[in-house]
């Protein structure tokens, strides 16, 4: 056994997972996951497990084929229409059209114009019915869920996403996992987030854990969160004009904080691979060697660059050598998939973790226990692999949630229990690409722009984000008209819109919040 996956301070007889940071339960927040003795099955550790029959538990627990970007990730999402593209993708000719109507959709939000918002719904409705396009149908989905431009009908909304989520749309099978869900659809909501969480996971960083990127209540019960949104302006921040005067004035230390800025999408700033890169390489000349590690991130990644493994795996190197432990997780990685080196090497692989995990990286744990769950380079041992996954969760990393709802989907390790599984792969799921939909909203509302924030905030909403619907709400009763509420026909009549609001807070406080009944 790893000695960093020897839970001495915590007895198996309870397991207490502190998910202080990660709400999991669909009742209240925050949770706390009691494990019992009961739930710690007899893993065995032979052939005859169901993990065998599940290729989700293959070799790509490291993260898939490559190391692929949101747009890959996350076809069809609206980011692009906010964000620059961190790649040139195949599909981008053949969805001009879809895009061009869901661009004027947005802007008709902005000032209520009902024609132009017509418009764009028969546009998203002719691409969808007639061209069959699968980000089409799921937008009139959308339109049919809340009743926009066209009536509102929940068959016709689920049908629309159905047949959009099996073209391969990531919002529809959000929106479909999340009816499921609250229908108590156990089977049916649990398949679904498990692949959502699958796609989410791969959009993590390979080495380090990402920052969570929480969705902003605008919000405090009646009154607007002043303090929050203060925190959340952008480019207008006052900690980012400081950092991005220091930086220009040649600080190391701030020109790496404007690279996390522009990478992350930090503060309520648009993410910016391209700007990111260039402080970290100006970081890197100053000595500023925390920038290294996420340099080889890029560069593995493809975010803003070409994709270059070859390089990655030098700038990581580097970054180990600084003693940042967390980029020998990457390099591990990198060794497990044989991208940028001569050939796979577990054993190397399994090296680099373990220098990762015994200096406390929660990454190191977390890939320690997929390679004894599958048996990679190590001799199979699933009790191994819950415990580290369960070190690494209470490190709060997410791709350990992740693995530790395989487990109660599956029975493995843990016993089966579908709801906590849903409830797991559900927290996973909203941290994927298509949660970026959140800061647009955020820097819509911020620039007065109500109408852009409420349209955003309710596709969020549909999506089972609980937050954006608790905002989409409030921006109804506190703005009534001036929230440029679309309905069935053209500007929600005060019928409409209350429907609607109660609605959303329904729908929010079913999640936890109460504050809207």
């Amino acid at each position: 056994m790893h000695p960093r996956c020897h839970l001495s301070t915590l007895r198996l007889s309870l397991f207490l997972l502190l998910f202080s940071l990660f709400p999991l339960s669909l009742l209240a927040r925050p949770f706390i996951l009691v494990l019992s003795q009961d739930e710690l099955k007899d893993a065995q550790n032979d052939d005859a497990s169901p993990l065998d029959s599940d290729s989700s538990w293959d070799d790509d627990d490291f993260d898939g084929t490559h190391v692929k970007s949101d747009d890959e990730l996350d076809p069809g999402s609206w980011r692009r229409l906010f964000e620059p593209a961190t790649t040139s993708t195949s599909d981008d000719s053949t969805l001009g059209s879809y895009y061009a109507a869901v661009d004027k959709m947005i802007s008709a939000s902005t000032n209520g114009d009902t024609r132009i918002m017509e418009e764009a719904a028969a546009d998203i409705e002719k691409s969808a019915n007639t061209e069959g396009d699968p980000h089409a149908r799921s937008v009139l989905g959308f339109l049919y869920g809340i009743g926009m431009m066209r009536e509102r009908n929940k068959a016709k909304a689920l049908l629309n996403h159905y047949f959009a989520a099996e073209g391969g749309n990531a919002q529809s099978m959000m929106a479909l996992a999340y009816t499921y869900l609250r229908q108590n659809m156990y089977e049916k909501a649990v398949k679904l987030y498990a692949e959502l969480a699958e796609i989410a996971v791969k959009s993590f960083l390979m080495s380090k854990d990402s920052p969570v990127i929480e969705t902003i209540r605008i919000h405090n019960g009646a009154e607007e969160n002043k303090e929050a949104l203060k925190k959340s302006r952008g480019e207008d921040d006052d900690d980012f004009q400081i950092s991005e005067y220091q930086a220009q004035k040649g600080n190391a230390d701030a020109m790496y904080k404007m690279g996390l800025f522009y990478y992350f999408g930090l503060r309520g700033l648009r993410r910016d691979h391209a700007k990111a890169l260039m402080w970290f390489l100006k970081a890197v000349d100053k000595g500023e060697y925390r920038s290294m590690e996420l340099l080889g991130e890029i560069y593995a990644r493809g975010a803003g660059v070409e994709r270059n493994y070859t390089k990655a795996l030098e700038w990581l190197s580097l970054a180990s050598k600084q003693g940042l432990y967390s980029a020998y997780n990457g390099m591990g990685y990198l060794y497990v998939k044989g991208y940028g080196v001569e050939k796979k090497n577990y054993t190397k692989a399994k090296e680099y973790f373990e220098e990762a995990a015994e200096n406390e990286d929660a990454g190191g744990h977390y890939s320690l226990g997929v390679m004894y769950l599958k048996g990679i380079g190590v001799k199979k041992d699933v009790k191994i692999a819950c415990k580290c996954f369960i070190v690494a969760a209470n490190a709060g990393q997410p791709k350990a949630f992740y693995q530790l709802a395989k487990m109660f989907h599956t029975g493995v390790g843990l016993k089966k229990n579908l709801p906590r599984a849903t409830a797991l792969y559900k927290l996973v799921a909203e941290q994927g690409p298509w949660s970026s939909l959140s800061r647009s909203a955020l820097e819509s509302y911020l620039k007065g722009d109500v109408g852009k924030a409420f349209l955003l905030y309710s596709r969020m909403a549909e999506l089972g984000y609980e937050i954006a619907q608790s905002n989409a709400a409030w921006i109804l009763d506190k703005y009534g008209e001036r929230s440029m509420c679309m309905g069935e026909s053209g500007l929600c009549t005060d019928a409409e819109r209350h429907q609607r609001a109660h609605s959303l807070w329904w729908l929010s406080s079913e999640q936890g919040n109460c504050e809207g009944l």
